[in-house]
Parts: C-alpha cells; structure tokens; sequence
C-alpha cells in the first residue's frame, strides 16, 4: 500500500495533530502509514510492538509496558502505532486524532502475507527490535471489534 497523499501535509504537526493513534488489523498498513505520517508531520513515532517485544522473543512485564507507554502519552506530541486493546482507554483519552485502517479481511490478510518471508520483514519498522513474533492470524468476523466503539464518540 502506498501513503503518498501524506506527502502533502505542511510539516511540524501544522494539521493541528499533537497526539495520534494509528490502529487497525495486522496486516492493514499501520507501521506504513505511521512512516509516511511521521515524515509529513515530524511527529516522534512509537511503536507499541517495539515497547512490548524484547530482541530474545521474550516480551516485557505488563507493568514495564504501561510504565513505557506512560511515559510516552505524557510527552506532548506524538504518533503511537500499534493496537493493544487493554490499553486503548488511555491512549483515545490522551489523543487527538485517531486513523482507523478498518479494510476487509482480505486486504489485511495479503498485506500481512506480503511481509512473511521477506528478508527481516519484522524489521523493517525503524528503529524496530528484532525476533517480532509472526502475525496472528484469527481474525474476528467483523472488521471493526468492539473496542474499537468508542472511536464513533471521538
């Protein structure tokens, strides 16, 4: 997929984006689309896989991730790419702009099926640990799960 529209925004946040959530199904583009958002806007980007994934496979405490994800959300601007559902409640509280890549299952499973076997696919996310976990692939029926409602209030 190809984020070439967001080569027209003014850089710097001029959107009036301070805090941006990118989520959406693996496989949907999110890591892209949060490359090409932050080279358009200049926003510091994280990574929610990079904060939870250590390079052995291993992954952190819960309390290590909501401490590191703690520390992100108090910095004034940023763009957060990555899903974690028990921890979307905090994040939508302290964003101001959400992109939902909701595309059908087909869509995320070839996007998805597009980076296994490629060399170092989990790396090519900058600054992104190695020995990423592959893509779960149970999908829900439905596109958008329900934790994902409250975005319709925002």
């Amino acid at each position: 997929m190809g984020w070439d529209a967001c080569a027209g925004l003014p850089s710097g946040g001029g959107l009036g984006m301070e805090r941006v959530l990118v989520i959406g199904c693996p496989g949907a583009g999110k890591s892209t689309f949060a490359r090409a958002l932050q080279g358009a806007t200049g926003l510091p980007l994280y990574y929610l896989d990079q904060l939870f994934h250590l390079p052995d496979g291993s992954h952190v405490s819960q309390a290590d991730f909501d401490e590191g994800l703690a520390a992100i959300l108090k910095a004034p601007r940023w763009i957060i790419d990555g899903n974690y559902q028990r921890t979307l409640a905090p994040r939508l509280a302290r964003c101001d702009t959400v992109f939902l890549l909701d595309y059908p299952l087909s869509v995320c499973l070839a996007g998805a099926a597009a980076r296994i076997g490629k060399a170092g696919y989990a790396l090519d996310r900058t600054n992104l640990r190695s020995g990423i976990p592959p893509v779960d692939f149970r999908f829900p029926n439905r596109t958008t799960p329900p934790a994902l409602r409250p975005i319709g209030a925002i």
